[in-house]
């Protein structure tokens, strides 16, 4: 039961996130392209969203496969002391997962806070 949880945890939410950075990050290429000032990238947008790809590829491509290894040991482990060890070592790994997946929450929101702050600034120099 634990392995299909954190399969179910971690996979499905390891393909949001890749979905989402990938239409973040073809949005930001299309306005990029457009060359339309009103939609135009800014630099801290860029740096956000790099930021948050960043962290989901240190998650998906080091924490994640790490922490799944020590979730195995842990669940095939029989003596009860070594069990205890390796849970413990496994519960430490997904601290900082999911402190980073939090992180990247709040760095959206700052994106949405960037984009929304940009175009009302641009709202009202066109008034």
């Amino acid at each position: 039961m634990g392995l299909f949880l954190t399969r179910v945890e971690f996979e499905g939410y390891q393909r949001f996130v890749l979905g989402a950075s990938v239409i973040l990050c073809v949005a930001a290429w299309f306005r990029w392209w457009s060359g339309d000032p009103m939609v135009a990238v800014g630099r801290s947008e860029i740096i956000v969203l790099v930021v948050m790809v960043l962290i989901a590829g240190l998650v998906i491509a080091v924490l994640h496969p790490h922490a799944a290894e020590l979730q195995a040991q842990a669940f095939a482990t029989k003596d009860e002391t070594a069990k205890k060890a390796a849970l413990e070592s496994f519960f430490r790994v997904l601290i900082p997962i999911r402190s980073l997946y939090m992180l990247n929450l709040v760095l959206g929101l700052m994106l949405i806070g960037i984009k929304a702050k940009r175009s009302l600034d641009q709202g009202e120099q066109g008034v």
